[in-house]
Order: C-alpha cells, then sequence, then structure tokens
C-alpha cells in the first residue's frame, strides 16, 4: 500500500470513515504518520470547542468571583477552587462515572458518558476554572484612571464594561491566556487514557501513538510523531493568539504592546 493509499484509508479513521480494522503487521513510517494525524482531530475539537465555551465561562466567573455579592461571589469562588484544587485527570473518572449515574436516573443524559460530549463538558469546566483567574488578575489590574474616565463620560453599568473595563481587561489577560489555551490542547490527550472510553477504537493522537508503540515494539518512532504534531499546533495556536494580541494592543506605542511569549509549563 503506497502512501497516498495509506492517506484515503485511515486519514479519518479516528471519526469512523475507513476499515474498522487497525495495522497490527508490517506498520509502516507512513502508517504511523496517517494513523496519529487522524487521531489529532479529536484533539482539536476538544481544544476548539472547550477554549470558545470556556473563554465566556471565564469571563462570566471572573466578574462573579469580583461581585460584592456574597451569593454571586461565594459559588464562583468555590467552582474556581474545586477545579484548581483538583488534577485534571481525576476530574475526568470522577465525572465519568457522575455521568453514568446521572444517566441511571435521567436516561436523556445518556450522551454525557460519550468522550464527544462528556469529555468536553470536563475540559470546558477545567480551562473556565483557571483561565476565570487570569481575567480576575487582569480585572483588577485596570488602571483606577481609566475607570473614573468612563465615569466622567457618562459611562455605566454593562456599557462601562463592553466598552472600557472589558477591552482593557482581555488586553492584560491575553498574553497569559494564551499559555492556558496551549495548555488545554494538550491537556485533551487525557482524555481517552482516563474514564471515558474509546468507541470501535476512535481515538486521539495518543490514543494512536500508544496502539502504534504496542505493537511496533517501538516507542522512539511514534512518540516523537506525536510531540511533532503538538509542536506544529502550538506553533499555529501561538500565531493566531499573537495576532489577536496585537489586535488588542494596536492603539498603544510600539515599545507598550505586550507580545506573546511561550512559556514552559512541565505540570498543572
Amino acid at each position: 500500500m503506497s502512501c497516498w493509499d495509506t492517506l484515503t484509508t485511515y486519514g479519518l479513521r479516528s471519526i469512523g470513515i475507513g476499515p474498522r480494522a487497525l495495522p497490527s503487521a508490517d506498520i509502516t513510517l507512513c502508517d504511523q504518520f496517517v494513523l496519529i494525524g487522524s487521531g489529532m482531530i479529536w484533539n482539536v475539537y476538544f481544544g476548539i470547542i472547550a477554549v470558545i465555551f470556556g473563554f465566556v465561562a471565564a469571563v462570566a466567573l471572573a466578574v462573579a468571583k469580583d461581585s460584592r455579592n456574597l451569593w454571586v461571589q461565594k459559588p464562583a469562588a468555590w467552582f474556581i477552587f474545586i477545579f484548581r484544587g483538583s488534577p485534571l485527570f481525576i476530574q475526568f473518572f470522577f465525572c465519568y462515572f457522575l455521568f453514568l449515574s446521572l444517566r441511571g436516573w435521567v436516561p436523556q443524559l445518556g450522551f454525557l458518558t460519550s468522550a464527544v460530549y462528556g469529555a468536553l463538558v470536563v475540559l470546558f469546566m477545567n480551562t473556565a476554572a483557571y483561565s476565570a483567574e487570569i481575567f480576575l488578575g487582569a480585572l483588577r489590574a485596570i488602571p483606577k484612571g481609566d475607570v473614573e474616565a468612563a465615569d466622567a463620560y457618562g459611562f455605566s453599568g454593562f456599557s462601562r464594561f463592553r466598552r472600557i473595563i472589558f477591552p482593557n481587561m482581555l488586553r492584560l489577560a491575553w498574553p497569559s491566556y494564551t499559555n492556558e489555551a496551549i495548555f488545554l490542547f494538550h491537556a485533551t490527550t487525557l482524555v481517552f487514557f482516563s474514564g471515558f472510553p474509546a468507541v470501535q477504537q476512535q481515538g486521539d493522537a495518543l490514543y494512536y501513538a500508544s496502539y502504534l508503540a504496542g505493537k511496533t515494539f517501538n516507542p522512539f518512532i511514534s512518540y516523537p510523531i506525536l510531540a511533532g504534531y503538538f509542536i506544529l499546533l502550538t506553533l499555529l495556536i501561538t500565531l493566531i493568539m499573537g495576532v489577536v494580541n496585537k489586535r488588542l494592543n494596536r492603539h498603544l506605542p510600539q515599545e507598550r504592546r505586550s507580545r506573546i511569549k511561550l512559556r514552559l509549563r512541565l505540570i498543572r
């Protein structure tokens, strides 16, 4: 089988399009590149959806935790504390068995036991908690002069938040939030190694890398390929976030503009 045939056969294998059986003998380098690349579809799916919904929830949590109303502040603070205080791997296990229990009481919630939805909920809540702390720090770092100027111009309530506070908060938080987004995409590799099972061997990139390493007895090929894919993904995320960051800081002089920098973080 040529490399092109392998690509057309296994390119969408991770989402159920292609042969159900995986190669178990005579596995070539091309097979490994294609299968692991196919699994990246899941990693990108989990990462993009969780970042989008997590961003919205994080802003709401940051504003709630900064509120003077204890009925608003305390639930937000406890949510952030629980999801920042427990490992993501344990959260996957706990939530999977929680969703299984809920399915017994409410059958309509059975879809949450699949990785497509259930794992996405866990990733969304985890990144929302971490990002909320980033946005909260930026919210409290907004110069008082900007807020006083908004009051002087007659801005109040949601109008002041939308026009003055939110743009400044976003500009201050964006470099740190970029690193959180990168970590979230890396964290998607935990999905199929936690409680959520892979259906018909339809897993993410790490799932296929582990399978191929076991079949070839050579982890020094599949895992570096996996790392290469994630390095390329990280570069793409950094590029996109850098463009957004430049847009957020377009009104500042060149020497005052913050730049996106990659920060190595070995553990959560």
